[in-house]
């Protein structure tokens, strides 16, 4: 069990085909969120301390993109309530994920299949419950993530202490190993 302000795990090796946390191959230069709190942003999600986290803003509604420095496997996503659930209606329970899909707004979420949605349970968020596990068929191939919070519990807004995306990272050719024919 990892308590609020634990230090994240240490790095590990990428190669060995174990299911990892992923957050040192997150391209923080490549992620956004749509609909955050300025008080508490999307990058507060990987600290390791769910007192901090991230909320909505003006609604239940958020966006969080997050895109990899390389291809990844998903196999599953741990999400975690915002400082011990100390405001319980502010969970989320309707979740949909969108695989390599870009620039996605509100908009877009109304309009395109997501790749899954999760309802999630307050047992789901509680911070030493096992991570919610994906279709891994759909989730082989990802270069970034789309995680769309469509309602919550009945809160004024959204909030997340923490979050967690394990899989591992796709082992491509190396194009300077292959040598010109003829």
């Amino acid at each position: 069990m990892q308590g609020a302000g634990t230090a994240p795990p240490p790095e590990q090796k990428y190669d060995d085909g174990k299911m990892i946390d992923l957050r040192d191959v997150i391209d923080k230069s490549q992620c956004y969120a749509r609909n955050e709190s300025s008080q508490f942003p999307m990058t507060n999600l990987f600290i390791g301390d769910s007192r901090l986290g991230c909320k909505s803003d003006t609604d239940e509604q958020l966006i969080l993109h997050i895109a990899f420095h390389e291809t990844v496997k998903l196999h599953s996503i741990k999400f975690t309530e915002f400082n011990r659930g100390a405001n319980p209606d502010e969970n989320p329970i309707t979740v949909k994920l969108y695989a390599n899909r870009e620039s996605m707004g509100f908009e877009d979420c109304d309009d395109i299949d997501p790749t899954q949605t999760l309802q999630l349970s307050e047992f789901d968020l509680k911070e030493d419950n096992n991570p919610s596990k994906l279709t891994f068929v759909k989730f082989q191939r990802v270069r970034s993530i789309t995680i769309f919070i469509e309602d919550n519990a009945g809160g004024d807004v959204s909030a997340l202490g923490a979050l967690s995306l394990i899989g591992r990272t796709v082992v491509g050719t190396n194009m300077k190993d292959l040598k010109k024919q003829g």
